[in-house]
């Protein structure tokens, strides 16, 4: 008899679509209660028109697209190569709480922080990706 398998999410793959909505909400911080319908036509000349906070809110969100790649490769090599579930959730978590305290820190015009948490989160990533290294 053929047993139905049933796949399920694990944490590491929600912290991925976690990380893959990130940049949506780096463009809603940029665009709340500056954007307007008709800025519509042209987004990207909207964008290029931005300062301070709202044009660092649209760096973050390049930024983020920048990591994304690379986490989701980590993460689904892991899973590959038989990584330890709890210890990769844990670090796909972190990642993602960098990732959102590096966007806090970007929008907050905090560069020293920034790239403190930038480098943690990379080490993090880099570390999903040898969790299944044996």
């Amino acid at each position: 008899m053929n047993s139905l398998h049933v796949a399920h999410f694990t944490v590491a793959y929600w912290c991925v679509l976690l990380m893959a909505l990130l940049p949506i909400v780096c463009a809603l911080i940029a665009k709340r209660g500056s954007f307007q319908v008709s800025d519509n036509r042209d987004p990207r000349g909207w964008a290029s028109r931005q300062t301070d906070w709202r044009a660092r809110a649209l760096a973050a969100q390049s930024n983020t697209f920048e990591a994304l790649p690379f986490f989701i490769g980590a993460v689904v090599i892991a899973h590959q190569l038989g990584a330890g579930q709890t210890l990769l959730d844990i670090l796909a978590f972190l990642f993602v709480m960098l990732r959102v305290f590096y966007v806090m820190m970007y929008v907050s015009d905090l560069p020293t922080a920034r790239s403190a948490v930038w480098l943690g989160a990379l080490v993090v990533n880099i570390a999903i990706l040898f969790t299944g290294y044996r």
